[in-house]
């Protein structure tokens, strides 16, 4: 597999705090990778500065060989990275069909408003796009339904559909498990694994360590705003440094 995404030395300074600190890892195409850590680790910090929602304060990201350091949230989706959030952005007065779309414009370049005053065959491919991730994800027989009536775990799709619909080549998602039940959780792990198998790259976080070491191929730990650790989830599940970050050290405990 061919690196996708290079993250290399990445920093975020707040003051004299360090939300991310020298950060380096990657991710190679078609492989699913999970990014696991404490509470305040610096997870999200580091979702928002490769996806352009956070500036770098220094170090750089590569997509596709392309230095994505300085663009942003926008412009880097438009390259072929789609993110999720751990807080759903679902617009609840909208439809299914109108919360996808959004993401299906954002990648042709225009807001749902100057798209109303175009006609240059821009809704037919919106259209397209939009039907395809409602199929992908199963919610093609709900387009017409307020988002507002969606269960939770329907609205966790919706939120993937619309990513979708920007036709990545990353996929990028923030705690996708959380709040699901067993079953639920179960069936994500079989839907992403089956994105995967699509040739799409994947990169989560997730707290749910069932759920990261039955579905990622590879693992990268961060605490304190470092990566501490980077293996497969057998080594990962036996590491030292991972142990001793999430549970504390026989000198803490005593």
């Amino acid at each position: 597999m061919t690196m996708l995404l290079e993250i290399k030395e990445v920093s975020r300074r707040y003051g004299g705090l360090h939300a991310v600190e020298g950060f380096s890892g990657h991710v190679k195409r078609g492989e699913r990778v999970g990014l696991i850590g404490p509470n305040g680790a610096g997870k999200t910090t580091l979702f928002n500065l490769i996806t352009g929602f956070t500036p770098l304060s220094s170090g750089r990201v590569l997509f596709d060989d392309a230095d994505i350091s300085s663009l942003k949230a926008h412009q880097v989706a438009r390259l072929g990275m789609a993110r999720t959030f751990q807080n759903l952005r679902v617009m609840p007065n909208l439809s299914v069909f109108d919360n996808v779309s959004i993401g299906a414009l954002g990648i042709l370049g225009h807001s749902p408003l100057s798209a109303l005053w175009r006609q240059h065959g821009y809704a037919d491919d919106v259209g397209r796009r939009t039907w395809d991730a409602l199929e992908r994800t199963g919610l093609d027989g709900l387009a017409g339904e307020l988002a507002a009536n969606l269960s939770y775990g329907k609205r966790k799709y919706l939120e993937i559909a619309r990513a979708l619909a920007l036709s990545p080549r990353l996929l990028i998602l923030d705690e996708p498990a959380a709040g699901l039940n067993d079953t639920e959780t179960a069936d994500l792990a079989k839907f992403i694994r089956g994105l995967a198998d699509e040739g799409l790259s994947v990169l989560l976080v997730e707290h749910d360590m069932n759920f990261v070491m039955g579905l990622c191929e590879r693992i990268m730990v961060m605490a304190s705003g470092r990566k501490i650790a980077d293996g497969t989830p057998q080594e990962i599940a036996v590491a030292p440094q991972v142990l001793e970050a999430y549970l504390g050290s026989d000198e803490e405990e005593a």
